[in-house]
């Protein structure tokens, strides 16, 4: 029981406490016991107590060998702890290094007289409890320390706390007097970091003074490139020893600078850069051991390395002719995060690309509906205004044709050149409203240019002389292959610009042959055309300020532009200012046709069109009645009609067909002029027809042409009806409307085209 009282679990201070208390209170027990009382029991009572005592002493005196023996192994305890920290303090001060650690919450709890023993200020105000941050800004603010300025101290200081936060770090840092430390850091298992400081300087030195006598020029040249890639490299022999590496190597990897030594093994390096984690997690180690240890001529090795701090290396390894082989990394960090910023614009940029193909969308869609509403006005305009313009020409030819006082007559000259100058205008805008819809169609064919340029000479040459301009239209024999009608438009702008524009002296029309093609051209003595206006003077409704009052819309030239794109024909503009212009269009020249010359021959009639049967269809009446005194007044006889019913009671009627039927396109109820004249020749056989419409539509023209009919379309050329109809009666003549067969195409087409070139 006493061995249990006394060992239970106790120190020897707690068990020596406990026996004193025991015998104080054995002995105030005896003490006690002597008082008087009965002879025999107190005698008894002693015998017995001494027995006790006897026995409790002996128990007293093992324990306290038991506690002796305690003290005494706490004793060499504490001696053996002492002489270890004594043994690790010597361990540490007999390290050629500098060492220091810090504890997990980086306080400084141990160092040898070594650490920062190159810093001597430092060395100073190091102590017990100093933080890792007021470490490095004390070694920042020494003056042995290698650094040109505060703020490339600064940048240290940043670059230092940087390296901190890893795991395995070496870097070297410069001392005044070309001085070199070499610091290692290493994070422990219980987060705690050890700092190793190595004087390098002597290494540096020795490497330095080897270098300059191992390499020579071409070296040296080779060392610079390698150092101002940006790759870091590595270079082996045949044994996979180091032979080589450059400044960019450093700085990827912090390697040891023993390490970076010629001849350091490949396996070595590879081993520190697992170890330090700086090859990522991957299986790099096996992939690039098995490629090291491959055959000589192996193919190249690529791999992507990520390491723990996010950055992005790309791991090349090539094969050299030497057996040896070079390990290059390149960052590739900032690109991919470029190439995620990139995918993220373009995700921003498509989203915007959406929005703004919607925008076209509704753009185009607006435009083409603006252009289809264009087009049904330029429709409704050809119709609604070219009819009462059609139909006033007319009663203007009827009254032209009668006897007038001067005055009167006079009066409808001028009305008759007003009309004239609207029929213009709206020709124009037609023109440029059938190209901006695509509805101009050129058909091209081969013609002599003599009879176009003798119209254009007559039909100019009283414009010019009213100016007092003098026009010259040079012949020509030429052929050509082209449109007639869209070349005669052309050079029938190009000479009114001319004219218009013309004050004094002479405008000129010529040919002048140049290898396969002609190039017509329009020459003028006007002012000139400014060289920064001459691109801007095609433009629509763009005009110079002309020399006389008559300016026009600025629309000709808009026109020539566009007919001889339609064409392409080639148009060139060459003028000096103050002493004039010159147009020229340039057209294939081609061999006159077998047909031209007969053609040629064949006289044309200017007489009178007396009794030519001529059947009018108009539904419109004053069209109609005007119409109807224009024949009368050039000695035909004409016969009226507003539909196909009506016709047929007139032929049948007379008993005989028409000679030539004139037929409005847009009749009432629907009925076109087209299907009229269809009707009435599969009846009386093919009878010559005109078409007139304010249609300008291709497919009507093709429709028409197919059917062997002519389109004349609104307002009326009247001398060119005229000429047109004179034709008639040569035709009848020949025999050529009595065979009695259907019309094809190219059927009566020769007198028709024939007169219709003709304006």
């Amino acid at each position: 029981m006493l061995e249990t009282l006394l060992t239970d679990g106790l120190s020897l201070e707690e068990e020596n406490a406990r026996l004193r208390a025991i015998v104080v209170a054995l002995m105030d027990r005896s003490e006690r016991a002597q008082s008087p009382s009965r002879p025999m029991g107190q005698l008894s009572h002693v015998v017995a107590l001494e027995q006790q005592i006897r026995t409790r002493t002996r128990d007293l005196a093992e324990t306290l060998d038991r506690l002796r023996i305690a003290n005494a192994r706490l004793s060499q305890a504490e001696r053996d702890a002492v002489n270890a920290r004594n043994n690790l303090a010597d361990a540490l001060e007999a390290m050629g290094e500098g060492f220091a650690m810090f504890d997990a919450s980086d306080t400084l709890t141990m160092w040898n007289s070594r650490f920062c023993a190159d810093l001597p200020d430092v060395r100073r105000r190091i102590g017990p409890g100093l933080s890792f941050r007021d470490y490095v800004r004390i070694v920042s603010d020494s003056p042995a320390l290698n650094l040109p300025d505060p703020q490339a101290r600064h940048k240290w200081v940043t670059q230092r706390m940087d390296s901190h936060r890893r795991r395995d770090v070496n870097f070297m840092v410069p001392l005044i007097d070309d001085q070199w430390l070499q610091v290692s850091e290493q994070r422990m298992a219980s987060g705690g970091t050890a700092v190793t400081q190595t004087d390098v300087t002597g290494m540096v030195r020795n490497e330095r003074e080897e270098r300059v006598k191992l390499l020579d020029e071409q070296a040296q040249m080779v060392r610079a490139t390698l150092d101002h890639i940006d790759q870091g490299v590595m270079i082996f022999d045949a044994k996979a020893r180091l032979a080589g590496w450059n400044r960019r190597l450093r700085e990827l990897f912090s390697p040891p600078v023993d390490l970076l030594g010629t001849g350091t093994p490949f396996t070595a390096l590879l081993n520190n850069l697992m170890r330090r984690k700086q090859l990522g997690r991957g299986n790099i180690r096996a992939a690039l051991t098995d490629w090291a240890n491959g055959p000589p001529y192996r193919p190249a090795l690529t791999l992507e390395i990520v390491q723990d701090e996010g950055s992005v290396l790309e791991l090349s390894a090539q094969a050299m002719p030497d057996r040896g082989f070079v390990v290059s990394f390149t960052d590739l960090t900032k690109e991919r995060r470029a190439i995620a910023e990139m995918h993220r614009l373009n995700e921003t940029l498509e989203a915007r690309v959406r929005a703004r193909t919607v925008e076209l969308e509704s753009a185009r869609d607006e435009a083409e509906r603006a252009n289809t509403s264009k087009s049904r006005f330029v429709a409704s305009a050809s119709h609604d205004l070219l009819q009462p313009l059609n139909a006033a020409k007319l009663f203007l030819a009827s009254l032209s044709a009668m006897d007038q006082p001067r005055e009167q007559a006079r009066l409808t000259e001028r009305i008759t050149s007003a009309f004239g100058s609207v029929e213009q205008i709206l020709g124009a805008l037609l023109d440029i409203s059938k190209f901006d819809i695509g509805a101009a169609r050129a058909k091209t064919e081969t013609f002599a240019l003599a009879p176009l340029l003798e119209r254009l000479r007559e039909e100019f040459m009283p414009v010019a002389h009213a100016r007092g301009l003098k026009l010259q239209v040079l012949p020509s024999r030429a052929h050509v292959t082209s449109d007639p009608i869209y070349l005669k438009r052309i050079l029938q702008n190009l000479l009114s610009n001319a004219i218009r524009y013309t004050d004094q002296g002479r405008v000129v029309l010529g040919v002048r042959h140049k290898g396969g093609t002609l190039r017509l051209e329009v020459w003028d003595t006007g002012p000139g055309i400014p060289e920064d206006k001459q691109t801007d003077i095609f433009q629509e409704f763009t005009r110079l300020a002309p020399a006389g009052s008559d300016g026009g819309m600025g629309l000709g030239l808009a026109i020539v532009e566009q007919a001889c794109a339609l064409l392409h024909h080639p148009l060139m503009l060459r003028s000096v200012v103050g002493r004039g212009t010159v147009f020229s269009v340039t057209v294939p020249k081609t061999a006159a046709p077998p047909s031209d010359t007969a053609a040629q021959s064949v006289p044309e009639p200017r007489g009178a069109l007396d009794d030519l049967l001529v059947l009018v269809v108009e539904n419109d009446a004053d069209v109609r009645h005007a119409m109807m005194g224009v024949l009368e007044d050039w000695g035909a006889s004409p016969i009226e009609a507003t539909k196909l019913t009506e016709a047929d009671a007139l032929v049948a009627e007379l008993g005989v067909p028409p000679d030539v039927i004139l037929a409005d396109y847009q009749l009432d109820n629907n009925e076109s002029g087209l299907d009229l004249i269809e009707a009435l020749r599969a009846r009386h056989g093919p009878v010559p027809a005109v078409l007139i419409t304010a249609n300008h539509s291709p497919e009507l023209i093709t429709q028409a042409e197919e059917c062997g009919i002519l389109l004349m379309t609104k307002p009326l050329g009247l001398r060119r009806l005229r000429r047109l109809l004179q034709q008639v009666p040569l035709y009848l003549r020949d025999g050529n409307a009595s065979d009695g067969q259907a019309a094809e195409k190219g059927d009566h087409s020769y007198w028709l085209r024939q007169a219709a070139h003709e304006d």
